[in-house]
């Protein structure tokens, strides 16, 4: 069964006019059920994690001046969100979804997480709305249960995954692989095990030709145990901070091709969803949506 980590949580209440959709963290899981796609017993409620799964990612002592509300204005500034105690609770505990739903892969085959993707969180700072990475946060926690020797984050946001990339830079055990736009946040990138960054406009047929020559090659070369997918759908022409030109069917052949290729060689899947900036919230919903009825109708 398809395990889904949701929270109401997740829906955290934000300024008025701030950029940043949190409806579509309670918009989502309604679709799907009203759809059909899913029902109520493919959902399950993270909770707050021990804080050593964290701790095996983020400093220390970032750690404890996020968790007491201790960080400086300009570090505040960099994420993006008015700082408190629920928003760090929200934090922790999409991170806790994340670390579950790499359980329900290892016995499923694939699991999803409403939120997450929180990639652009080094293992001492925030950034861009990120500021626990949840991802890196599950990978970590599965090397160190000997629940996998290898592991391959393929991020396909818009933007480059650099929180990841410096979590990983000195760490054999996860290969980081982003393909994002060139000229996208953050303009002054990491190194990514392997980077490869799209020109301004690119298309249906330029990405899905690149994303197909390059992810088989690497799930022949690294043998991964396990794969995270941050699937963010801010790659779509219409987001507002992306600059790639793609439609929802490229978005969703995208997905599809990620999945399926998983599914035929048997590597268990964790998916984040990461960003989405469409002005129209029903064409991020459509997009994630898609995501979640791929998982579906692949996995069933």
């Amino acid at each position: 069964m398809l395990k889904i980590a949701y929270h109401p949580i997740y829906k955290h209440p934000l300024p008025e006019g701030h950029r940043f959709p949190m409806e579509k963290y309670d918009l989502l899981p309604r679709q799907l059920l009203h759809e059909g796609t899913c029902t109520k017993d493919n959902f399950f409620s993270p909770v707050l994690p021990d804080d050593s799964a964290i701790l095996a990612v983020h400093d220390k002592t970032y750690f404890q001046n996020l968790s007491q509300l201790n960080l400086k204005p300009s570090e505040v500034r960099k994420i993006g969100f008015p700082l408190s105690a629920e928003l760090v609770e929200r934090e922790r505990i999409i991170a806790d979804g994340t670390i579950k739903g790499c359980l329900f892969a290892l016995e499923h085959g694939v699991a999803m997480n409403i939120a997450g993707g929180t990639h652009h969180a080094y293992s001492n700072r925030g950034e861009a709305f990120c500021m626990l990475n949840d991802q890196a946060i599950g990978a970590r926690y599965l090397i160190k249960k000997n629940l996998a020797n290898k592991v391959l984050i393929v991020d396909l946001d818009v933007h480059q995954g650099n929180g990841t990339a410096e979590i990983f830079q000195d760490d054999d055990a996860v290969f980081t692989f982003s393909m994002h736009g060139r000229g996208n946040y953050p303009f002054k990138k990491e190194i990514s095990d392997l980077d490869i960054a799209l020109e301004k406009a690119t298309r249906d047929d330029e990405y899905l030709i690149k994303l197909k020559n390059v992810l088989p090659e690497l799930l022949e070369k690294l043998k991964p145990d396990f794969v995270f997918y941050l699937c963010g759908v801010d790659i779509l022409s219409t987001d507002k901070l992306g600059t790639l030109g793609m439609t929802l069917e490229g978005c969703k052949e995208r997905d599809r091709f990620v999945l399926q290729t998983c599914f035929d060689k048997g590597i268990p899947i964790q998916c984040s969803m990461g960003g989405g900036y469409s002005p129209e919230i029903k064409i991020i919903i459509e997009a994630h949506a898609n995501t979640f009825r791929l998982a579906q109708h692949i996995y069933t």
